[in-house]
């Protein structure tokens, strides 16, 4: 039966890959049919993780995705071009994240008010940060404007790891203290915030320009072939992230800004970036949401309730869009420009390695029902953001005049 459940697994990915062109021009989206999938291939009894291991391995495979996703994306970010429009995310960062934890946490309070508000904290803190991956499908639609969609890149590279010091201190908060093994507590948590936000920049900006530099010499004189580039940019992503973990900064800060240096000193060609991205990139973010649908979404379902359900609408709507509206305030940004970058703040793979972060490592109390919560947000803005996602970007298009259209 294994066997069998890995052959339709495979048939799967065959049949995705044939129909890749004609599922463009659908509302369905790859997140949206391997989350599905998985879940199908799961409830029919497939045991494609091994169940001690389960979550290890979920975090694992989630994790190394999400700092290939960061760094890639942010490899393509054109700096000049950004330094024009940096308002938008440094506004997203400075002023609409920090109303966003604020808000969710009022919100996830009253919702549950028999519950801490370290706890209340904790979940708003999880459910903050946006998702690279998911928001792939507007960031590389031409018919955005660029500098929303520079906006939504760097706000999605940048807001994980700033949203991780105050994920620890809640869950310090909520328990008092009490950790498991898997994580320890810092001794100062006001340095740890300051070492993590500090020191992962200059570990990314280090490492991103090494290895940029060495690319272009080994190009120079030869010495590499194409095929090997792919590889030699997977192991810079992750390079960023092990420095920076091995020195106290943040590691997915440290990927995203090793992307950008990396991206925008490297003189040689960029083209194997994304070739690489659409094929051993794009499997492996497949993966990601096919072992999420068959491992934790049967878990968080099997927690549901209207509390988390109420949550998860809410920070998928009104919690995210308020403060987002707020931070953009006395822009030039149109009302429907200010609403598409609320909307447009999907919760994917940072939540998910958080959420099992504080599970694994700490004792939280009603973690099971945190778990549930994100699940459950995760996989309604699977589908939420995958069906609107194209019908809003195609807004743009024919909102311009017909010579401003890309061509």
């Amino acid at each position: 039966m294994e066997h069998l459940h890995f052959i339709l697994i495979l048939l799967a990915i065959l049949a995705f890959a044939a129909l890749s062109r004609r599922l463009e021009d659908s509302p369905l989206t790859m997140p949206m049919l391997f989350t599905t999938f998985g879940f199908l291939i799961g409830q029919d009894g497939a045991n494609l993780v091994p169940a001690e291991s389960e979550r290890a391995v979920v975090h694992g495979i989630a994790e190394f995705t999400l700092i290939l996703v960061l760094f890639s994306d942010a490899s393509r970010i054109d700096l000049g071009a950004l330094k024009k429009g940096a308002g938008i995310p440094a506004r997203l960062l400075l002023i609409g994240m920090p109303l966003t934890i604020l808000l969710g946490t009022l919100v996830a309070h009253w919702v549950s008010p028999d519950r801490s508000w370290a706890l209340a904290l904790l979940v708003a803190a999880i459910l903050t940060p946006t998702d690279a991956a998911l928001g792939q499908a507007v960031v590389e639609n031409p018919s955005v404007p660029l500098r929303l969609r520079q906006g939504i890149d760097v706000e999605s590279g940048l807001n994980d790891g700033l949203a991780l010091p105050v994920v620890m201190v809640a869950a310090l908060a909520a328990t008092g203290g009490a950790i498991e093994g898997a994580a320890e507590a810092p001794e100062s948590l006001f340095r740890f915030a300051l070492l993590q936000v500090i020191l992962g920049p200059l570990a990314g900006i280090f490492i991103g320009w090494l290895a940029a530099r060495g690319l272009d010499f080994a190009n120079d004189h030869k010495l590499a072939t194409l095929s090997y580039q792919g590889i030699y940019f997977l192991a810079t992503a992750v390079l960023c992230y092990l420095t920076a973990e091995a020195i106290g900064g943040n590691g997915f800060i440290a990927a995203f800004v090793g992307g950008l240096t990396f991206g925008n000193t490297l003189r040689c060609s960029h083209d194997f970036i994304s070739e690489f991205m659409e094929s051993e990139g794009q499997l492996l973010t497949l993966l990601t949401f096919l072992i999420f649908g068959a491992v934790l979404a049967p878990q968080g379902l099997a927690h549901l309730t209207w509390k988390t359900i109420l949550l998860s609408l809410a920070f998928l709507t009104v919690v995210r869009i308020l403060p987002v509206w707020l931070s953009l305030w006395g822009t030039d940004l149109s009302p429907w420009e200010k609403f598409f970058l609320g909307w447009s703040g999907p919760r994917g793979l940072a939540s998910i390695l958080f959420a099992l972060l504080i599970v694994e490592g700490y004792q939280v109390p009603k973690a099971e029902e945190v778990l549930a919560c994100v699940v459950l947000t995760v996989l309604l803005s699977i589908f939420l953001h995958g069906i609107t996602a194209e019908p809003l970007a195609a807004s743009f298009a024919r909102r311009r005049d017909p010579e401003e259209r890309p061509t």
